[in-house]
């Protein structure tokens, strides 16, 4: 008994996906496949990873652009990404991957300064 006439087949569903999602299957399978404790991965949950990644980038982006200076240029810079993400406690865990950026005579007189309360001690 074949039982594909209640069931769309996989490449409907297939097609179906691809056009709810609009970020790569393929780079978030390779990024995934990275992982040493992950030997497979489900069809299902490489979509829902997909589809959670795509959100979570876009409500990053809807943050940092409602909190951010691109208001009136109607536009998102990575500062106002870089400032969300240290003053929102949601977003505060990317602050090691989204810094504020530092011009190179700030970050030298910082770390003289740093030398020389080092040198006190």
């Amino acid at each position: 008994m074949k039982m594909s006439q209640n069931t769309p087949d996989k490449d409907d569903q297939t097609s179906t996906n691809k056009k709810i999602i609009s970020l790569p299957i393929s780079r978030v399978r390779l990024i995934m496949k990275s992982s040493p404790d992950v030997s497979s991965i489900n069809q299902d949950a490489l979509f829902l990873t997909t589809k959670a990644t795509e959100l979570f980038v876009q409500h990053l982006a809807l943050a940092s652009f409602n909190n951010g200076s691109g208001k009136e240029s109607n536009s998102l810079s990575y500062s106002d990404l870089a400032n969300t993400a240290e003053e929102t406690e949601t977003f505060h865990f990317l602050t090691d991957i989204l810094p504020k950026k530092i011009l190179a005579r700030d970050y030298l007189q910082s770390l003289e300064q740093m030398q020389e309360d080092d040198a006190d001690f």
